[in-house]
């Protein structure tokens, strides 16, 4: 018989970091990651912070809910190259019974090279559903206060005169 699947004790602290390194079949024909990888590395974050709120591959399995993203606001600030180290940090931003407002910010050393907001939906089997009480409680306690750069949309375009 397999060996069920465990999630890592959910975390008492800050959200670890994400790390990843830029791989050869991310660069595009214009020498830098392309933008479907950026979102990758975020999906990875995402991933991450599930599993250290308690929303990880043993919690999906036994309740058939996870995050479902609903809308997501991505900025690529700087180009990244091939070999390039990455980090991301990930921001709670809000949370209440179901819902789930968050941030990545992905940087390359010093420089923030993209950023993602995200806000997304605790869903089952039968639609939207609330969090457990402690993987709400854990996410309420890491809320911080939104970075600048939060909150944008996208600029409207004059239409053709």
């Amino acid at each position: 018989m397999p060996e069920p699947v465990r999630d890592p004790e959910p975390g008492t602290g800050p959200l670890p970091l994400f790390e990843q390194t830029v791989r050869p079949e991310w660069i595009d024909y214009n020498g830098h990651m392309s933008e479907a990888f950026y979102v990758l590395v975020f999906g990875h974050a995402t991933d991450e912070m599930m599993n250290a709120v308690g929303l990880g591959p043993a919690y999906r399995e036994r309740s058939g809910c996870s995050l479902y993203t609903v809308e997501a606001h991505v900025r690529y600030l700087d180009e990244v190259a091939e070999g390039t180290p990455l980090t991301v940090r990930t921001r709670v931003l809000g949370v209440d019974g179901k819902k789930l407002r968050f941030a990545h910010e992905m940087s390359a050393g010093d420089r923030t090279v993209a950023t993602s907001e995200l806000f997304a939906l605790h869903v089952g089997t039968a639609g939207s559903t609330p969090f457990p009480p402690e993987v709400r409680d854990r996410l309420a306690g890491l809320v911080e206060e939104p970075p600048a750069w939060a909150g944008r949309a996208i600029a409207p375009v004059p239409a053709p005169a």
